[in-house]
This record gives structure tokens, sequence and C-alpha cells, in this order.
């Protein structure tokens, strides 16, 4: 079916290069010339060139302009793009480009303008809200926070500083490449997210919704296979380790983080491939998951059966106050993907497994540590800091070996106990992910894992004694064998901090001996965080 045409094209030349720019909406104020890439302003009949944007990054995105869809029962077609950066508000330079992402200016049949943006591995379509009436104090909101605004409870979700990349096509309001601003995001109970941008006073405001692009119904993307043409596209641009050379093999379009197979280098590729690829993080040992990367298994997430594929992998830990008794504990998480509904993943701790999504919107707060999301009571178990040990396959944030996040992990009340919710903050932003338990059964049943690796799935291992054959023995002491190298590998990675601790503060230390302690102190399972991770940044 041809596409339909547009009711209305306004077109002019470049006054830089002389090519033709086409603005499809009488609204939209500047565009990107695809040539020259000068910006170019609108003036009665003629474009006025006001700078020149930076070349795109390529992410490997399926979207592209020209792509159409339907939202709400209304068609929409894809006319500009931007590529952001954030990072900490305080942060400068640099700094700001902790998180990077794109955003998709789509223009609707009626003239209505929104955005389609990255969303902790998801999608958001924000609308374009009016000015706010009265404009609060923003510089005293932070993470956590709950706020009103125009009436309405919102809890902010992050607050970052944030720098507009790159730009093409039309666009609905005139970037500035030069100057950083605030950005900040608010969430509610009813799954929606409220964007303030502070780079114009008053703020600009959208209002979005959590979307999968298959619920949009696009024609006209990049490809039919995004996954397979992003790595045709990369392998073909000799994509290679920098740190040792090995070929790297990106499966996923979305992916900004891989780890070398061969020195598990983790390699930073949010930034495009080439020079920026220097930027790498080196890692020692090895250590092989339970369910290998790339393992595909079938698993009921948010109440939907699907396949889903390991894709990433990590190894955490928490860690105890200088100078606590508290003990180090340990679990895994390995990322999931779905084509059509993006990102999960499965939990790997000693209470059991589990699988639980990133959500779009907040629980509401009951007070006394309880929450409440979709009808489900939840109750706080744990507080802590959770710090990343070890890492393989591919992230579509930028991991880090290190990275420290604070975490606290709710259980589901009364007949939802099965049930879990996890709330993770870093980078200037806070994240919600909910999900249920799974039982090791299940797990190997998804992944088509034999019952030789039964040993080591189990989590509620019997007492000895308990045990009335030779076979049930040998699995258990198979299964502790496991679990205590797994031990010594996250003990190792997460008491790395301390040589750091010892060559600034030297050994005889008093920081020193408390980072030695709480380190090296008991150690074992606690449980762990119930997954979800916060990327650090605004619509990752």
């Amino acid at each position: 079916m041809a596409e339909p045409a547009p009711q209305r094209v306004w077109r002019a030349a470049c006054s830089f290069c002389g090519a033709p720019v086409e603005f499809r909406s009488a609204a939209s104020p500047m565009a990107v010339c695809t040539f020259c890439k000068s910006t170019l302003v609108r003036e009665d009949d003629a474009l006025r060139r006001i700078g020149q944007s930076a070349e795109l990054f390529d992410d490997h995105s399926p979207l592209a302009l020209g792509t159409r869809g339907r939202y709400q029962g209304e068609p929409f077609v894809l006319v500009g793009r931007v590529q952001m950066a954030s990072g900490p508000v305080g942060s400068s330079g640099d700094a700001v480009d902790a998180a990077r992402w794109s955003e998709w200016h789509a223009l609707f049949d009626n003239g209505r303008s929104a955005w389609l943006s990255e969303d902790n591995g998801a999608y958001v379509m924000s609308l374009a809200q009016p000015a706010l009436h009265a404009l609060p104090d923003l510089s005293q909101w932070a993470p956590g926070q709950s706020v009103i605004v125009e009436q309405q409870p919102w809890v902010v979700g992050s607050v970052v500083m944030a720098r507009v990349l790159a730009a093409q096509g039309e666009l609905a309001f005139k970037p500035d490449f030069q100057n950083a601003f605030r950005l900040i995001e608010l969430r509610n109970t009813q799954d929606q997210v409220l964007s303030l941008d502070t780079s114009e006073l008053p703020p600009r405001r959208y209002l979005g919704q959590s979307v999968t692009l298959a619920s949009l119904a696009l024609s006209g993307t990049r490809d039919e296979g995004p996954e397979q043409a992003a790595e045709a596209r990369i392998a073909g641009r000799g994509l290679s380790c920098p740190n040792c050379g090995n070929a790297l093999s990106v499966q996923l379009s979305s992916t900004q983080s891989i780890v070398c197979g061969a020195c598990d280098s983790v390699v930073d590729i949010s930034q495009g491939l080439g020079a920026a690829m220097a930027q790498h993080q080196h890692q020692n040992g090895t250590t092989e998951p339970l369910v290998p990367l790339g393992t595909t298994g079938r698993l009921r997430v948010d109440g939907q059966v699907g396949d889903w594929q390991v894709v990433g992998y990590l190894e955490r830990c928490d860690v105890p106050a200088p100078g606590s008794d508290d003990e180090v504990t340990f679990w895994r998480e390995y990322l999931l993907y779905h084509r059509q509904r993006g990102f999960a993943f499965l939990v790997d701790a000693e209470d059991g497994w589990s699988v639980v999504r990133p959500i779009t919107g907040v629980p509401a707060d009951q007070g006394r540590g309880r929450m409440l999301l979709r009808n489900i009571k939840y109750r706080l178990t744990y507080s802590y800091q959770a710090q990343t040990s070890h890492v393989l396959g591919e992230f579509y944030w930028r991991v880090k070996v290190g990275q420290r996040d604070k975490v606290s992990d709710y259980v589901g009340e009364g007949s939802d106990h099965t049930r879990r919710l996890s709330r993770e903050e870093a980078g200037g932003e806070i994240t919600w992910s909910q999900g249920q338990t799974l039982t090791a059964d299940e797990v190997m049943k998804a992944f088509g894992l034999t019952d030789r690796a039964r040993a080591a799935f189990e989590r509620d291992v019997k007492p000895l004694s308990s045990l009335s054959d030779l076979g049930s023995r040998v699995g258990v002491w198979v299964f502790l064998g496991v679990a205590f190298v797994v031990m010594l590998f996250a003990l190792k990675a997460c008491d790395d901090d301390c040589d750091q601790v010892r060559d600034r503060f030297g050994q005889a230390s008093v920081e020193y001996q408390q980072c030695r302690s709480s380190s090296g102190g008991s150690s074992g399972y606690r449980g762990g965080s119930y997954g979800g991770f916060s990327s650090g940044g605004f619509h990752k």
C-alpha cells in the first residue's frame, strides 16, 4: 500500500548548500539539512543557518525518518531525531555523557507533535503539553521526592544534566548543541511519565506512556530484521576489541556495552564505532553462567508466555558499611531480550529464582516500608548498596564493573508472597522493577537444561543428615562446591576496592583495615537484588 501523502508540505533551499529542505508541519521552527548538517531556522519564506549539527552516531535503531505508525488510533510519521546525553546534576563536560539515547520526533496527521523515546530498554511515547501555569522551584527537586504538579501527585524519577549531541530532520524546537540543561522526569502510579525540559522557560512539558514497537504497527522501518542487520553493518565496519583485537559480534540493535569473549574487556559502543571505542574496561577472571549466553527460553513474563534470549550476564554483591559485621552477599542477573517486548531480568539468588521487568510508573507508598503496585501489597525486606563485580555479553546501558547502586527489595504480602519489587538508584535516576519468583524446575525446563545441572540450580538445599541416598549427597556436595567457587570470585571482585583504599590511605590505616574487615568477614547468600538495573540518566 502506498504511503499516504502529507496534507501540507513546505520546502525551501538550504541557505548554505542549496539542497532542498522539507517541512511537513507549519509549526516546526527548524530543521537540519540532510546534506551539509546545517541547523536551519525558518524566517518567512527562507531558511537561516545558525550552526551545524554534529554527525549522528549509529545506534543501529530499527527506526528511521519516514517510518509510519499508529498511536491511540491516530497515524503518525517520524520526521526528526535528536541524540541526547546526560549525567548526574553537578557534572560538566564529558561527565554529562554518562548515558546516551535517541528521541524521534513523531508528527501526527492531525498536526500534533510527540516524541518516541528510549526508556530502560523499552519505549515511551510522549505528547507535548501546555506550559505550566505556576512554575515550582525545580532546583529543590531530587529523585524519590513526592511533588504536586497542577494538583496532580508525582514522584521524581530522575534529575540529570542533559545536552543535545546531534540532530536530524525536522524538529519542534531549536536545539542548543553547546549548553547542558536540567532535565527532570516524574512518574506516577498510573504508569505515566512527565518530562520537564528546562532548556527554555517555562519548561517544555511532555506526558508519556510506555509502548512497544509492535503496538505501534510500524511500517517503513530501517529493515525487517533489525538485530541481524545491525550485526551485519557493524561487522562490515570491522568491530574489534580495542584491548586485544578480538572480533566482536553485536547481536542487538540497542546494545551500548559489549564484553569481549577473549579478554573479558567491557567495551563501550554507545558513541558509535572507531576512536570512541577506545573507552573500555578490563576485568580479571572468568565465570561461566549457569544459563549460557545465547540460550533462548520460553518464560512467562508479566503474565504472557514468550521466547526470551539470554544476552547479558552480571554478578553483583552488596557492600557492607565500613566497620560493620554484615555478611557480603552475592547473586547473578541474566539480561533477557524479546524482539517485541524489550528486556527482562532473570535473577539467581540463594532464596530462589525470579524474573522481573522495569516498570514505567512507580508504586504507591503506603508508609512503614509498605508499597502498593497494581493491587499487590509489598513489604520492604532489605536496603543496601549493590556493586557489579563481573559482566559478560551485551547490555542496553553503559555497564561498568565496580558501579554501585542503592537498592531496596520488597516481597509481596499474604497470598502474593511470590511477587517481587525492587528499587534501584544511580546516576540521578530511580528505576522500579516488578516480577515473580520461579522454581529451579521452571528455569531448567524453560531453557532446556538437563538434570545434570540440577544441583547447581537448586537453592533450598536439605540438611545432609536427611538425605537417604548417595546420589542426593553427591548432588549437594557438587552444589556446595559450585557455590564456594562462585563465592570466591564474587568476594575477590568485591574486595578490589580495598586495594584502592590501601593505595590511598596506606596499609596500616584505619580505612584500609575497615575495608578488609567488611569485605573479608562471613559471607553467604541473602537473596540480593530482585533485578532491574538503573543505568543512569533520562530515557536511556
